[in-house]
């Protein structure tokens, strides 16, 4: 058997990864195209704003620490406002264990880097598909999935930078950060449990929104945890 055959599945993989990740692409273009106009308008440098987007590549978690930029909340605030909302990138990683465990380092850390909504969610539900899929095969459809997104997130970014730039300061384009969350948010509201623990955050901040320095929304995105823990609990234990 030659290397040359050993290979192919691999990159049949990954090309069908790509394949699989390149629909998104209608939602990347316009979220981080927003990201860079936004990021602009709150006074960060070319380099701070595409810093969050190669850096982080989570749009969820950088349009909410870029919202709280924009209410003046100091940096451990926003800090700990972008780490509540990517806490979901944690079980993330814990479910690709079983799948992608056995990888190399090398790819294992290219994975926990590229390790977003959709190459995830994508590369999950391949694997459940398709079990006799090998470790080198699962890798290469999770890295084609993030080829046709991260790049894109990191380029658009750069346009909506310099876009901003040219936008005149009267536009006020900083209602755009809640809508653009929103829009993020709503798709994820499939359960019980996520729907009462957006009810509590909604009321929990509106609450607390005279509290200095996003404090409120920190309280509410906490509220909103236990909220939903809580009743994913109760849910379970009445199908038991």
């Amino acid at each position: 058997m030659t290397s040359s055959t050993v290979k192919a599945p691999a990159k049949s993989a990954y090309w069908e990864g790509l394949r699989d990740g390149s629909p998104f692409i209608l939602m990347v273009v316009p979220f981080a195209t927003v990201f860079g106009v936004v990021a602009t308008d709150a006074g960060l440098s070319v380099a701070q704003a595409m810093g969050f987007s190669v850096l982080v590549i989570a749009g969820a978690s950088q349009f909410a620490a870029v919202q709280m930029m924009l209410e003046n909340a100091g940096i451990a605030f926003v800090l700990l406002a972008a780490l509540a909302v990517n806490l979901r990138m944690a079980m993330y990683s814990a479910a690709l264990v079983p799948y992608l465990g056995p990888a190399p380092l090398w790819k294992r850390a290219l994975v926990a880097y590229l390790n977003f909504d959709q190459s995830y969610i994508l590369s999950v539900t391949r694997y459940e598909a398709r079990p006799e899929m090998s470790v080198t095969d699962r890798a290469a459809y999770f890295f084609g999935v993030a080829s046709a997104i991260a790049p894109l997130w990191c380029a658009m970014t750069l346009v909506g930078i310099f876009a901003g730039s040219a936008i005149p300061e009267s536009w006020a384009l900083d209602f755009i950060v809640p809508i653009m969350f929103l829009a993020m948010v709503s798709p994820m509201l499939k359960s019980s449990a996520h729907v009462a623990a957006a009810a509590v955050s909604i009321i929990v901040a509106l609450a607390l929104v005279g509290l200095p320095s996003g404090i409120g929304l920190l309280i509410a995105a906490g509220a909103a945890m236990v909220t939903g823990a809580l009743v994913e609990t109760w849910i379970e234990r009445r199908k038991a």
